[in-house]
């Protein structure tokens, strides 16, 4: 099974990042990832909520209220945000639950089941309040999918009839749920190995390649310079420092720019800037 973040999942991803920080948190929690899914809205996680009678303004008051105050230190930097380590766990459960209901895709009710796992967090806390727990959302799951086939589209896994047919067009089928990914899905696309950070970051050597970068004016020099560092064997760690808007993220398309255009060491031949 190729699974993958769904794109509303990756909403919930982005409105997580930009709850934590309108929180002034300089993290992001699996509170705040269930803040996500609330601001988000529409996904199946919150049908189901619904479906087990919570109160979603009622919920988010809670969860918000229960939160660590803003941090005193200094305001969070949006580029410096990253996930806790319970957090990135509980995304990497997510395929596990996409898996467990055969989904080609990880979708907002995986997230829930897997929030709901780990129990010790704000947000299980939080949601068993409610009388919500991996059970009770698992069984709620379980009967949506069973009246799947009169409930066009409420699921990301499609019924057999237009899996078979989607199986029917692709002559490599291996048995597998690639035919079920969706009008977005190419095929021949490869399996990313990262799939977490793709959600966090943008590929910009991808975006190169793709010919959806513009050319960098200006810093050649600049960007020389960290192609340099990274080529070293020892102390190629380059840091680039300046106020918002100098000019740094433009120097890291140069390099991907680069990378793509093989006007780089061999030694960065093949590598991928994320940021």
């Amino acid at each position: 099974m190729d699974a993958k973040f769904s794109p509303r999942v990756r909403d919930v991803i982005t409105f997580s990042r930009e709850e934590a920080l309108r929180l002034g948190h300089n993290y992001i929690g699996i509170e705040h990832i269930l803040l996500g899914l609330i601001r988000e809205g529409e996904g199946n996680a919150i049908r189901i909520l619904q479906r087990l009678e919570v109160d979603i303004d009622e919920l988010r008051k809670m969860v918000e209220g229960a939160m660590e105050p803003a941090s005193a230190m200094r305001p969070p930097d949006k580029e410096k945000i990253t996930l806790v380590k319970q957090a990135e766990r509980m995304l990497k459960i997510t395929f596990l639950e996409a898996k467990l209901f055969k989904s080609p895709n990880i979708d907002t009710e995986h997230l829930l089941l897997s929030m709901l796992k780990d129990e010790d967090n704000l947000a299980t806390r939080t949601l068993h309040k409610f009388s919500v727990d991996y059970d009770s959302v698992k069984h709620e799951v379980d009967a949506i999918l069973a009246a799947g086939s009169e409930t066009k589209g409420a699921f990301s896994a499609k019924p057999k009839a237009q899996s078979s047919q989607s199986a029917d067009d692709d002559d490599d089928d291996s048995g597998s749920f690639q035919g079920g990914g969706g009008p977005q899905r190419k095929q021949g696309d490869s399996k990313s190995k990262t799939p977490v950070l793709d959600n966090f970051g943008r590929d910009l050597t991808k975006l190169a390649e793709d010919g959806k970068l513009d050319p960098i004016v200006g810093r050649e020099k600049e960007i020389e310079r960290v192609s340099q560092i990274l080529s070293r064997r020892k102390k190629n760690n380059p840091v680039l420092i300046g106020e918002p808007g100098v000019g740094k993220s433009a120097i890291a398309e140069g390099l991907a720019l680069r990378i793509i255009q093989r006007k780089v060491s061999r030694v960065l031949f093949n590598k991928r800037i994320v940021a």
